[in-house]
């Protein structure tokens, strides 16, 4: 009697960085590491750099790394990462004049239903303009938490959990250094060398890469991780690029590290977004630095006019910063055609890129890891899920591309950037279908087909009337009796943005504490009432 295990398909990922290392960890935790499951080797160049355009996340990453095993308090200190509860965009809507400056924050936190199961927002949209608070704040605590500078949890909130949805900032190149320690432990192989070649056979497919340091290297499933330069997807197997710089119009970024004007200063709990004449502003703090940057369109502005930009805007907090080094970084918005091809999966860069706006490279990387992990070929054809994860990839970025967009087509800026982001011609039909809609209701979970998306249909109301965007339910006031029980809970969410002020500690404060001694389990702990 055989008695022999059938050894599992073989995964070559080529390239390191924070989307190599998070696909080799991840598919390493869920299918490796026993006698059939799958072989893992990553390849990654000494000499090639992290991009790191932004060092923001989504919610999502935190089931991730709890699925990956590594402990919140390990990553963060390693990391040097904060919490992200949000978004703020500053003077999106009106460029600023006289003094006069707009902003609204994009928080994380749901908003709230509580035990009347009542849906809020019609109920704002229905008071007074000019009386009602910002959405944020009358539907969740969280901005209350995040204008006084609070963290979103407690030292005894276990890993990845907390009373308010939260993300983080970090350090980029560290992240990829943490993802390589466990990916290892989990039995990924690791390679240090530069692919010089891809050899195709006879179907098309990839037959084996050739590496100067360690030669012919053949797998079942190559994973191209390789940046921009999409070498296996783009360049061998010659997948077109999809461009839609007649949508999104930025394709420049510099950006710098900018130190704190005191070291124990208040510490931001939320990614500063700050329009500008040709772009906008990136501001996120860890704890010994910020990262600042500056994404705007070359059609627009000159690289050196953004320079300027960026160095006004880093002065403005460090009136006597001089001679901040600055890197600049190119990129063209847009993804290939097909991400699945043959027995090459493209994840990252090489398959797509948008914009750093709302943190989406990482949030399509964790979404092109699932999906493979998902449809994974264990036995059968390479390909057979290949038109499905090309399909759902291709139209989760279509919906990203709209949420983005909605961030710039609604603004009131007078600037030619700006005015270019409002043409008609610059949105897609769907989006403007959308808008059309929404002038009559708010946007609801029907207008979105879940697989597809990226962003909750909140997200969505979040930006429209941070930006006051009019949807005019007065015709249907009376489809909305409960008006005296959305009272009760807004005045409810009040009390409890409250009690958050008083529990919670300054954001600065928990980093300090998380990295002295982590998170403190004593068992479970009730929730902060919600």
């Amino acid at each position: 009697m055989d008695t022999a295990v059938s050894k599992g398909r073989s995964v070559l990922i080529v390239g390191g960085g924070s989307a190599g290392w998070l696909t080799a960890a991840y598919m390493a935790k869920v299918m490796g590491n026993r006698p059939d499951g799958v072989s893992i080797t990553l390849m990654e160049s000494p000499e090639i750099g992290i991009i790191g355009v932004g060092e923001g996340t989504f919610p999502t990453i935190r089931d991730t790394l709890r699925v990956i095993g590594i402990e919140e308090a390990q990553f963060m200190r390693e990391c040097d990462a904060t919490f992200k509860q949000g978004i703020r965009f500053d003077d999106w809507e009106f460029t600023p004049e006289d003094g006069h400056h707009s902003h609204y924050l994009h928080p994380f936190e749901p908003p709230h239903v509580g035990r009347e199961n009542i849906n809020l927002v019609p109920y704002w949209l229905l008071h007074n303009p000019a009386q009602r608070p910002p959405l944020a704040e009358a539907v969740t605590f969280q901005k209350r938490v995040t204008d006084a500078r609070l963290g979103p949890k407690r030292l005894h909130h276990d890993n990845y959990t907390g009373p308010l949805n939260y993300a983080y900032h970090f350090d980029a190149s560290k992240f990829a250094a943490i993802l390589a320690r466990r990916a290892k432990e989990l039995g990924v192989q690791h390679l240090s060398g530069m692919l010089s070649d891809v050899v195709l056979n006879d179907e098309g497919a990839i037959d084996h890469i050739v590496s100067s340091e360690h030669g012919p290297l053949k797998a079942d499933i190559y994973v191209d991780c390789t940046g921009f330069r999409s070498e296996l997807l783009g360049k061998a197997l010659k997948v077109p690029f999809h461009p839609i710089d007649d949508m999104l119009l930025t394709d420049r970024a510099v950006a710098c590290q900018v130190p704190y004007a005191t070291a124990d200063g208040p510490l931001e709990s939320y990614t500063i977004s700050t329009a500008q004449e040709a772009g906008w502003t990136w501001d996120i703090g860890l704890p010994s630095r910020r990262g600042v940057g500056y994404v705007y369109s070359s059609r627009h502005s000159s690289d050196e006019r953004a320079e300027e930009v960026l160095h006004a805007y880093v002065r403005r907090a460090l009136p006597d910063a001089r001679d901040i080094p600055t890197r600049r970084i190119r990129f063209e918005a847009g993804y290939r055609t097909a991400h699945w091809v043959k027995n090459c999966v493209a994840i990252g860069l090489s398959a797509g890129f948008l914009e750093p706006l709302e943190s989406t490279g990482m949030v399509l990387i964790e979404s092109a890891i699932n999906k493979l992990v998902e449809f994974f070929p264990h036995t059968g054809a390479i390909d057979a899920s290949a038109a499905m994860f090309n399909d759902q990839m291709i139209r989760r970025y279509d919906t990203i591309i709209d949420f983005i967009k909605l961030h710039y087509c609604l603004t009131r800026r007078t600037e030619p950037f700006w005015r270019d982001n409002t043409l008609p011609a610059s949105l897609s039909p769907r989006l403007r279908n959308l808008l059309d809609l929404w002038k009559h209701r708010p946007p609801s979970r029907y207008d979105f087909i879940l697989d597809y998306e990226s962003f909750a249909f909140f997200s969505y109301q979040y930006i429209l009337y941070g930006m006051n965007f009019e949807t005019d339910l007065s015709p249907a006031a009376g489809a909305f009796p409960r008006t005296d029980e959305a009272n009760q809970v807004f005045a409810r969410l009040r009390s409890y943005g409250d009690q958050a002020c008083r529990d919670l500690i300054p954001h600065r404060s928990l980093i300090r504490a998380v990295y002295d001694g982590g998170f403190i389990r004593t068992g479970p702990v009730p929730a902060m009432q919600r």
